[in-house]
Protein backbone atom coordinates (compact mmCIF):
# COMPACT_ATOMS: atom_id res chain seq x y z
CA UNK A 1 0.00 0.00 0.00
CA UNK A 2 1.36 3.45 -0.99
CA UNK A 3 -0.06 5.62 1.47
CA UNK A 4 -1.38 8.90 -0.60
CA UNK A 5 -0.35 11.98 1.47
CA UNK A 6 -2.44 14.44 -1.26
CA UNK A 7 -5.71 12.37 -1.26
CA UNK A 8 -5.83 12.08 2.90
CA UNK A 9 -4.68 15.91 3.50
CA UNK A 10 -7.44 16.59 0.65
CA UNK A 11 -9.91 14.60 3.11
CA UNK A 12 -9.18 16.60 6.43
CA UNK A 13 -8.80 19.62 4.82
CA UNK A 14 -12.58 19.03 3.60
CA UNK A 15 -13.26 17.79 7.09
CA UNK A 16 -11.77 21.10 8.27
CA UNK A 17 -14.21 23.29 5.78
CA UNK A 18 -17.23 21.95 7.06
CA UNK A 19 -16.58 22.92 10.59
CA UNK A 20 -15.46 26.37 9.96
CA UNK A 21 -18.52 26.61 7.45
CA UNK A 22 -20.92 25.53 10.92
CA UNK A 23 -18.57 28.12 12.55
CA UNK A 24 -19.13 30.69 10.61
CA UNK A 25 -23.43 30.36 10.42
CA UNK A 26 -23.63 29.58 14.05
CA UNK A 27 -21.65 32.00 15.50
CA UNK A 28 -20.83 34.46 12.40
CA UNK A 29 -16.94 34.37 13.09
CA UNK A 30 -13.90 32.32 11.18
CA UNK A 31 -10.62 31.45 13.08
CA UNK A 32 -7.61 33.43 12.13
CA UNK A 33 -4.14 32.61 11.28
CA UNK A 34 -1.18 35.23 10.90
CA UNK A 35 2.29 33.98 9.31
CA UNK A 36 5.23 36.10 10.02
CA UNK A 37 7.84 35.75 6.98
CA UNK A 38 11.60 37.66 7.70
CA UNK A 39 13.61 37.94 4.82
CA UNK A 40 13.62 36.70 1.68
CA UNK A 41 14.42 33.10 1.69
CA UNK A 42 12.92 31.06 -1.83
CA UNK A 43 11.67 27.86 -0.18
CA UNK A 44 9.76 29.76 2.70
CA UNK A 45 8.32 32.51 0.59
CA UNK A 46 6.77 28.85 -1.41
CA UNK A 47 5.88 27.36 1.82
CA UNK A 48 4.07 30.27 3.20
CA UNK A 49 2.20 31.21 -0.14
CA UNK A 50 0.88 27.45 -0.01
CA UNK A 51 -0.30 28.14 3.42
CA UNK A 52 -2.36 31.20 2.38
CA UNK A 53 -4.18 29.06 -0.40
CA UNK A 54 -4.82 26.43 1.63
CA UNK A 55 -6.14 28.67 4.33
CA UNK A 56 -8.47 30.43 1.91
CA UNK A 57 -9.58 26.92 0.68
CA UNK A 58 -10.91 25.94 4.37
CA UNK A 59 -12.15 29.24 5.37
CA UNK A 60 -9.21 30.83 7.47
CA UNK A 61 -8.80 34.50 7.87
CA UNK A 62 -5.09 34.43 6.61
CA UNK A 63 -2.73 37.19 7.19
CA UNK A 64 1.05 37.03 6.19
CA UNK A 65 3.25 39.97 7.71
CA UNK A 66 5.97 40.16 5.63
CA UNK A 67 9.65 42.07 7.22
CA UNK A 68 12.73 43.13 5.76
CA UNK A 69 15.78 40.43 7.27
CA UNK A 70 17.29 43.54 9.48
CA UNK A 71 14.41 43.58 11.50
CA UNK A 72 15.63 43.47 14.84
CA UNK A 73 14.83 40.64 17.47
CA UNK A 74 12.95 43.75 19.56
CA UNK A 75 10.58 44.92 16.98
CA UNK A 76 9.48 41.38 16.69
CA UNK A 77 8.44 40.52 19.75
CA UNK A 78 6.54 43.64 19.89
CA UNK A 79 4.84 42.29 16.95
CA UNK A 80 4.18 38.96 18.36
CA UNK A 81 2.75 40.07 21.68
CA UNK A 82 0.83 42.54 19.60
CA UNK A 83 -0.82 39.27 17.99
CA UNK A 84 -1.03 37.51 21.18
CA UNK A 85 -3.36 40.17 22.57
CA UNK A 86 -5.38 40.50 18.65
CA UNK A 87 -8.67 38.51 20.03
CA UNK A 88 -9.03 38.02 15.65
CA UNK A 89 -5.79 36.28 15.52
CA UNK A 90 -5.64 32.56 17.08
CA UNK A 91 -3.03 31.35 15.19
CA UNK A 92 0.77 32.78 15.52
CA UNK A 93 2.94 31.11 13.35
CA UNK A 94 6.86 32.42 12.86
CA UNK A 95 8.45 30.65 9.44
CA UNK A 96 12.17 29.14 10.42
CA UNK A 97 14.70 29.82 9.45
CA UNK A 98 15.25 33.42 10.96
CA UNK A 99 18.48 35.72 10.21
CA UNK A 100 21.28 34.75 12.35
CA UNK A 101 20.97 37.89 14.67
CA UNK A 102 17.23 36.50 15.85
CA UNK A 103 17.19 33.93 18.65
CA UNK A 104 14.58 31.74 17.01
CA UNK A 105 13.97 29.92 20.38
CA UNK A 106 13.50 33.20 22.11
CA UNK A 107 10.80 34.22 19.21
CA UNK A 108 8.79 30.88 19.95
CA UNK A 109 9.16 31.29 23.64
CA UNK A 110 7.30 34.57 22.99
CA UNK A 111 4.31 33.56 21.52
CA UNK A 112 1.26 32.61 23.62
CA UNK A 113 1.01 29.08 23.96
CA UNK A 114 -2.62 28.56 23.10
CA UNK A 115 -1.98 31.02 19.83
CA UNK A 116 1.38 28.22 18.83
CA UNK A 117 0.32 26.85 15.80
CA UNK A 118 3.52 25.09 14.97
CA UNK A 119 3.82 23.50 18.35
CA UNK A 120 6.64 24.43 19.11
CA UNK A 121 6.30 26.37 22.47
CA UNK A 122 8.08 24.97 25.61
CA UNK A 123 4.72 24.80 27.17
CA UNK A 124 3.34 22.76 24.20
CA UNK A 125 6.45 20.18 24.05
CA UNK A 126 5.92 19.93 28.12
CA UNK A 127 2.18 19.02 27.52
CA UNK A 128 3.12 16.66 25.01
CA UNK A 129 5.29 14.75 26.95
CA UNK A 130 3.47 14.83 29.58
CA UNK A 131 0.57 12.97 28.15
CA UNK A 132 -1.74 16.49 27.92
CA UNK A 133 -4.04 17.83 25.60
CA UNK A 134 -1.73 20.20 23.59
CA UNK A 135 -0.91 21.92 19.97
CA UNK A 136 1.38 19.68 18.34
CA UNK A 137 3.86 20.39 15.57
CA UNK A 138 2.43 19.51 12.04
CA UNK A 139 4.84 17.20 10.64
CA UNK A 140 4.70 14.60 13.36
CA UNK A 141 0.96 15.27 13.69
CA UNK A 142 0.78 14.60 10.04
CA UNK A 143 2.70 11.21 10.16
CA UNK A 144 0.59 9.72 12.96
CA UNK A 145 -2.41 10.70 11.04
CA UNK A 146 -1.22 8.43 8.19
CA UNK A 147 -0.21 5.83 10.75
CA UNK A 148 -3.44 5.71 12.51
CA UNK A 149 -5.04 5.66 8.92
CA UNK A 150 -3.35 2.63 8.07
CA UNK A 151 -4.05 0.46 11.11
CA UNK A 152 -6.17 2.05 14.41
CA UNK A 153 -5.22 0.01 17.12
CA UNK A 154 -0.96 0.49 17.61
CA UNK A 155 -0.79 -1.20 21.10
CA UNK A 156 2.26 -3.05 22.14
CA UNK A 157 4.10 -2.49 18.68
CA UNK A 158 7.78 -1.95 17.88
CA UNK A 159 8.11 2.22 16.89
CA UNK A 160 11.45 3.12 15.55
CA UNK A 161 12.15 6.67 14.90
CA UNK A 162 14.91 7.84 12.97
CA UNK A 163 15.80 11.00 14.14
CA UNK A 164 15.86 13.22 17.28
CA UNK A 165 15.06 16.56 16.57
CA UNK A 166 12.61 18.96 18.73
CA UNK A 167 10.85 19.26 15.53
CA UNK A 168 9.82 15.59 14.29
CA UNK A 169 11.48 13.06 16.17
CA UNK A 170 10.86 13.81 19.72
CA UNK A 171 7.35 15.00 19.44
CA UNK A 172 6.68 11.10 17.12
CA UNK A 173 8.03 9.52 20.08
CA UNK A 174 5.34 11.25 22.26
CA UNK A 175 2.98 10.49 20.30
CA UNK A 176 3.47 7.28 19.54
CA UNK A 177 4.08 6.20 23.33
CA UNK A 178 0.60 8.00 23.93
CA UNK A 179 -0.56 4.67 21.68
CA UNK A 180 0.71 2.33 23.76
CA UNK A 181 4.09 1.34 21.54
CA UNK A 182 7.44 0.48 22.59
CA UNK A 183 9.55 3.72 20.87
CA UNK A 184 13.26 3.20 19.87
CA UNK A 185 14.96 6.70 18.79
CA UNK A 186 17.87 5.70 16.66
CA UNK A 187 20.13 8.79 15.23
CA UNK A 188 22.92 9.37 13.36
CA UNK A 189 25.25 7.82 16.27
CA UNK A 190 23.49 5.15 16.97
CA UNK A 191 25.36 1.59 16.17
CA UNK A 192 22.95 -0.75 15.56
CA UNK A 193 20.74 1.45 13.50
CA UNK A 194 19.95 -1.21 10.75
CA UNK A 195 19.24 -4.29 12.96
CA UNK A 196 16.74 -2.20 15.15
CA UNK A 197 15.05 -1.31 12.09
CA UNK A 198 14.98 -4.59 11.52
CA UNK A 199 12.21 -5.78 14.61
CA UNK A 200 10.20 -2.63 14.52
CA UNK A 201 6.36 -2.97 12.71
CA UNK A 202 6.79 1.03 11.97
CA UNK A 203 9.43 3.16 11.28
CA UNK A 204 9.75 6.63 10.49
CA UNK A 205 12.34 8.05 9.03
CA UNK A 206 13.45 11.73 10.14
CA UNK A 207 17.06 11.94 9.77
CA UNK A 208 18.21 14.18 6.47
CA UNK A 209 19.55 11.43 4.60
CA UNK A 210 19.17 10.61 1.32
CA UNK A 211 18.08 6.43 1.05
CA UNK A 212 19.69 5.46 4.59
CA UNK A 213 16.72 2.70 4.76
CA UNK A 214 17.38 0.44 2.35
CA UNK A 215 14.72 -2.97 1.96
CA UNK A 216 17.01 -5.00 3.89
CA UNK A 217 16.62 -3.13 6.39
CA UNK A 218 12.67 -3.45 7.09
CA UNK A 219 10.70 -6.05 8.60
CA UNK A 220 8.54 -7.50 6.15
CA UNK A 221 4.65 -6.26 6.62
CA UNK A 222 6.16 -2.81 8.43
CA UNK A 223 4.13 0.60 7.83
CA UNK A 224 7.74 3.10 6.66
CA UNK A 225 6.60 6.78 7.24
CA UNK A 226 9.50 8.59 5.13
CA UNK A 227 9.48 12.72 6.66
CA UNK A 228 13.04 13.55 4.50
CA UNK A 229 13.72 15.29 1.81
CA UNK A 230 16.35 15.43 0.23
CA UNK A 231 18.03 16.34 -2.97
CA UNK A 232 19.72 13.71 -5.04
CA UNK A 233 21.40 14.55 -8.29
CA UNK A 234 19.77 13.33 -11.71
CA UNK A 235 20.92 13.98 -14.83
CA UNK A 236 17.76 12.96 -17.12
CA UNK A 237 15.46 15.89 -14.48
CA UNK A 238 15.50 19.06 -16.29
CA UNK A 239 16.95 20.35 -12.81
CA UNK A 240 19.41 17.96 -12.92
CA UNK A 241 18.35 16.47 -9.57
CA UNK A 242 15.22 14.92 -7.94
CA UNK A 243 13.98 14.39 -4.53
CA UNK A 244 13.86 11.52 -2.31
CA UNK A 245 13.35 10.37 0.75
CA UNK A 246 15.38 8.98 3.49
CA UNK A 247 14.12 5.98 2.53
CA UNK A 248 15.32 3.78 -0.73
CA UNK A 249 11.41 3.74 -2.28
CA UNK A 250 11.89 1.32 -4.85
CA UNK A 251 13.32 -1.55 -2.62
CA UNK A 252 11.53 -0.90 0.81
CA UNK A 253 8.32 -0.77 -1.24
CA UNK A 254 8.52 -4.89 -1.79
CA UNK A 255 8.42 -5.62 1.61
CA UNK A 256 6.31 -2.97 3.50
CA UNK A 257 2.87 -3.11 4.38
CA UNK A 258 2.74 0.26 3.81
CA UNK A 259 5.05 3.26 2.69
CA UNK A 260 5.10 7.10 2.09
CA UNK A 261 6.07 8.06 -1.10
CA UNK A 262 8.45 11.68 -1.39
CA UNK A 263 7.54 13.44 -2.91
CA UNK A 264 3.33 13.02 -2.33
CA UNK A 265 3.26 11.40 1.00
CA UNK A 266 3.87 13.65 4.30
CA UNK A 267 4.80 16.84 2.85
CA UNK A 268 1.00 17.47 1.80
CA UNK A 269 -0.40 16.58 5.42
CA UNK A 270 2.06 18.63 7.49
CA UNK A 271 0.10 22.55 5.75
CA UNK A 272 -3.30 20.22 6.80
CA UNK A 273 -2.27 19.88 10.29
CA UNK A 274 -1.10 23.32 10.22
CA UNK A 275 -4.74 24.45 9.56
CA UNK A 276 -6.18 21.64 11.92
CA UNK A 277 -4.37 23.25 14.49
CA UNK A 278 -5.31 26.37 13.50
CA UNK A 279 -9.09 25.48 14.12
CA UNK A 280 -8.03 23.75 17.30
CA UNK A 281 -6.43 26.62 18.74
CA UNK A 282 -9.61 28.75 17.87
CA UNK A 283 -12.02 26.23 20.10
CA UNK A 284 -9.60 26.36 22.71
CA UNK A 285 -9.44 30.40 23.06
CA UNK A 286 -13.49 30.62 22.27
Amino acid sequence: MIIDGKKFAQELRNEIKKEIESIKKTRNTTPGLTVILVGNHTPSEIYVRNKELSAKEVGITSEVIRFESSITQEKLIEVIHGLNKDKKVHGILVQLPLPPHINGSKIIEEIDPKKDVDGFHPVNVGNLSSGKDSLVPCTPLGSYLLIKNVQKNLTGLEALIIGRSNLNGKPMAQLLLKEDCTVTIGHSKTKNLKELCQKADIVVAAVGRANLVKGDWVKEGAIVIDVGINREEDKTEKKGYKIVGDVEFDSVVKKARAITPVPGGVGPMTIACLLNNTLKAFKNIN
